[in-house]
């Protein structure tokens, strides 16, 4: 039985892919890269925004076809939008043979053993259940970095999002279990190791009945073959001075946090129901700067929130040009039914939307370029990612500011010979747009 695999939306949704596959391989599936010649098609979907229903449905269809052209005996529908349309996609898509809840990744080999029996099936458990694999998952990330899960759901309730209602609240992995984990992946070769969760900075609360994300990041650090840690989706209100002060003087930390705001007015953020002010945001950020100083700040914004003002957006636009973001993305506001969100009056017109959101971006864009010309003559440890393939001795590597997919790069000339996942010294010798250019230093050490 060849199995193909395709895994949408957030990194997230990738560690639940990545999972699902351990599990179909150790039981003697195979996975192939080819859909036409794919027995089972399984589709690991995101609902998070309009675009990420569109290109979930629009891959649902696109396999369906294989039924017809291909070998395809079953297809498969996991992830967000299974578990929010479940009805509807077994309605308007009879090709579907089966659905799977967010809460029930690790049933995926008795969905499949169901369908090969010809049954049409669905699973789908409680909300408030944390599902466990004993399977090593098979990386898709590559093989020098990964993602490592540590919680899911969220509490949070923010008026736009339908995350809670998909995943349920929060529910954080016994700690125990992310160090075995952990430690696997840094025997594995993995030398970066990203903290990820709807919100990293609650983690524990519901486990320790406080927040245990400093103590769990000083257990990983002490793993071998692990050389970088870094933390995404850090709620600025749940930054305290304990995690600063981890991140501060533990080495293997990335001084790089990822910090979602999504505004700055306090009436829109009181609309979209944060836990933040302005003021809170700013002290946060200036706490922040002040305790690491090359601390680099990676935020999203939502542009176009229902009743947001011409004013409103005139002063995110202020606030951005002054808090100097190192890193920053921008969303259009996506109307999600079953949101509070979605009942406010006026909603803002989808041309203004895109308009403000080009706005931001472009002041953005000056401002990161005013980084990275910062930058030259600065000294970094750099991670490999890989060499360009029509230019000798030139490889591509990403620095501590900068996460996978989401940031740019720096392009290292070298003469050694490098290989993904070693980090060495490099010199920054010029700036290109979002990217930085380097040589490696003389004598570098690789790790």
């Amino acid at each position: 039985m060849n199995i193909f695999f395709i895994s949408l939306g957030c990194d997230k949704n990738l560690v639940d892919s990545e999972n699902m596959l351990g599990i179909l391989h150790e039981n003697g599936y195979s996975i192939t890269d080819r859909e036409d010649t794919a027995d089972i098609i399984i589709v690991n979907t995101c609902c998070f925004i309009h675009d990420a229903k569109e290109e979930s449905i629009q891959a649902i269809l696109e396999m369906a076809r294989y039924k017809k052209i291909g070998k395809l005996k079953a297809l498969i529908v996991t992830g967000c939008l299974a578990e929010r349309y479940k009805d509807e996609i077994l309605t308007e898509i009879p090709e579907v043979d089966a659905l799977l809840g967010t809460a029930a990744f690790n049933e995926i080999l008795h969905v499949v053993e169901q369908v090969i029996e010809g049954k049409k099936y669905s699973y789908f458990a409680k909300l408030d259940v944390l599902p466990t694999n004993k399977s090593k998952r098979i990386l898709a990330t590559g093989t020098h970095y990964s993602y490592l899960k540590i919680a899911e759901g969220c509490d949070k309730h923010c008026t736009y999002c339908i995350i809670p209602k998909v995943r349920g609240n929060y529910r954080s992995r016994p700690m125990e279990e992310l160090i075995e984990e952990a430690t696997y992946l840094g025997s594995m070769g993995i030398k970066e190791l990203i903290l990820v969760a709807q919100e990293t900075t609650l983690y524990g609360v519901d486990l320790y009945d406080k927040k245990t994300l400093p103590d769990l990041l000083k257990e990983l650090c002490k793993i071998s073959g692990i050389e970088w840690i870094r933390i995404l989706y850090c709620y600025p209100e749940e930054i305290t001075p304990e995690l600063i002060e981890v991140i501060r003087s533990e080495p293997k930390i990335c001084n790089y946090l990822d910090i979602p705001i999504q505004h700055c007015s306090d009436r829109i953020l009181k609309l979209m129901g944060r836990r933040t002010s302005k003021e809170d945001i700013i002290n946060i950020v200036n706490m922040l700067r002040n305790r690491i100083p090359d601390i680099a700040l990676r935020t999203t914004l939502i542009s176009g929130f229902p009743t947001e003002t011409d004013e409103e957006h005139e002063e995110l636009l202020d606030f951005i040009e002054n808090m100097r973001f190192d890193r920053l993305g921008v969303f259009t506001y996506s109307k999600e039914e079953d949101t509070p969100a979605a009942l406010l009056k006026p909603q803002v017109l989808a041309k203004v939307k895109k308009q403000r959101q080009k706005q931001l971006m472009e002041l953005q864009q000056s401002i990161a370029f005013d980084h990275s010309s910062s930058h030259i003559g600065r000294v970094f440890d750099v991670i490999i990612e890989g060499r360009i393939a029509d230019k000798d001795g030139v490889y591509v590597a990403r620095t501590y500011m900068d996460g996978p997919k989401v940031d740019g790069y720096i392009f290292i000339d070298s003469e050694e010979e490098l290989m993904s996942g070693d980090i060495i010294q490099a010199k920054v010798t010029g700036a290109n747009n979002y990217d930085l250019i380097g040589q490696i230093m003389e004598g570098s050490a690789k790790k």
